[in-house]
């Protein structure tokens, strides 16, 4: 079956990863009805602060690793600046090699960033996919949708004017699939027509009950309990708020017209407020770098147009995803503050001491094991060399062959294994 069925992501890992926190997301939905108070929007809230929590390990690693990287960062450009106009093989052998004993003097690894990035990127975009899409993983609010959904299938003409809602046509390769067309695939068709329903204005649920009157009935039931579900603070936020704006302007509903324009104000200012708690880079230590002066500068212009984007965004989406990003910066904010505290308390000359002391003895047991398998591969040679003497007075090829076989034969990982395989490079290296 093509397409994506009520708009649950199937891409690798992050259609898992979204699976995983839809789970908790319908598990926070239900004991909200539990205690009666099926609501979105509280839903999110505490959604946004469970995940964070769960990330925060994450964080703090993060973080810390930026506060080593950047101690570090003078002592890795005054080598780069020390190789500068030196291109020959052993110039940057050497480089490189000093610059890994940096990197293992601090405990930093070169690839550390990448990693984290690599594993929050999945998480984000997960988040992102549940929050975009709630009836595809919280069974309660999809079945809200029902029987309105049977019903317009059942209706001739209906399914036509859901495809022709506002928001519709971001579904317009559902709407083309075999199973939609033939109706065949009873589930793919009702998950499409939710997905529809659910990105459908207030206005575009009247447009239903005007243009087919028998429907009216199951829209009005459907629209309460989504009223239910997405009323927050007396905003239902799957409007958005530029049209809430423009409804409650026209009817004078002045209360309506701050909600709708407070979501995107919150978001790009807490998103500022965020950006602002951020560990900065310190760009005083470029020392001439033309490549990370530009970049500090390219982030510092992205740090002050994120959060205006982040607010017309809101405007335009619906309010619910407004509140996530409103809930989200609120509660990374918070949890940034007691990450700096916990950051500061940190001795990171200590850190950088024990990291060194443990490079150190890293590469004095490196040493130690390469000094015994050049011993082992001395002492295998001349055995050798001695059995092959020997071997040249009786019979040279058969003893010879022999003799070697018995030095060669040696358990696969043990240290002799590891002789050997220096002996054989050596001599390898001595034919050339």
């Amino acid at each position: 079956m093509n397409g994506i069925l009520l708009t649950q992501n199937s891409t690798f890992i992050i259609g898992q990863v979204a699976w995983l926190l839809g789970k908790i997301m319908e598990g926070i939905f239900e004991v909200l009805n539990m205690i009666g108070i099926p609501n979105i929007g509280l839903a999110i809230i505490l959604f946004t602060i469970v995940v964070n929590l769960l990330m925060m390990p994450l964080t703090i690693k993060q973080q810390k690793f930026s506060k080593l990287s950047a101690k570090m960062n003078p002592e890795i450009q005054a080598i780069q600046a020390k190789y500068k106009n030196r291109k020959d093989q052993d110039a940057q052998l050497a480089q490189n090699q000093e610059i890994q004993a940096v990197y293992a003097k601090y405990g930093v690894s070169p690839t550390g960033s990448c990693l984290y990035m690599l594993i929050q990127m999945p998480i984000l975009f997960a988040l992102y996919r549940v929050i975009y899409a709630i009836p595809a993983y919280v069974g309660r609010v999809k079945e809200a949708f029902f029987p309105l959904v049977d019903n317009i299938i059942d209706t001739a003409g209906a399914t036509e004017l859901v495809q022709n809602l506002s928001n519709s046509a971001m579904y317009s390769k559902q709407f083309t699939n075999s199973g939609f067309v033939a109706g065949t695939h009873s589930e793919y068709v009702q998950n499409t027509i939710i997905d529809c329903l659910n990105k459908a204005s207030t206005a575009d649920f009247a447009s239903i009950s005007e243009k087919f009157p028998s429907l009216a009935a199951d829209v009005t039931n459907t629209v309460s309990k989504l009223e239910e579900y997405n009323n927050f603070l007396g905003l239902n936020i799957g409007n958005s708020p530029s049209y809430v704006l423009k409804e409650a302007w026209a009817n004078g509903a002045w209360l309506l017209v701050i909600g709708a324009i407070a979501i995107p104000v919150l978001s790009a200012l807490t998103q500022w407020i965020n950006v602002k708690l951020m560990p900065q880079q310190d760009t005083s230590s470029n020392n001439g770098n033309d490549q990370a002066a530009a970049m500090a500068s390219s982030m510092k212009t992205m740090n002050m147009i994120m959060p205006l984007m982040s607010a017309w965004f809101c405007f335009t989406l619906p309010s619910g995803l407004g509140l996530y990003w409103v809930a989200g910066s609120v509660v990374r904010s918070i949890q940034q503050i007691v990450i700096n505290k916990h950051i500061d308390k940190m001795n990171f000359d200590d850190i950088i001491k024990k990291n060194s002391a443990k490079s150190a003895k890293k590469l004095e047991k490196m040493k130690e094991q390469q000094e015994k398998m050049n011993a082992y591969a001395s002492m295998n040679t001349k055995n050798l060399q001695k059995k092959a003497n020997i071997s040249s007075k009786t019979d040279n090829s058969e003893v010879s062959a022999d003799s070697y076989s018995e030095v060669k034969e040696a358990k696969p990982g043990s240290m002799m294994s590891k002789a050997n395989m220096v002996r054989d490079y050596n001599e390898k290296n001595s034919r050339k």
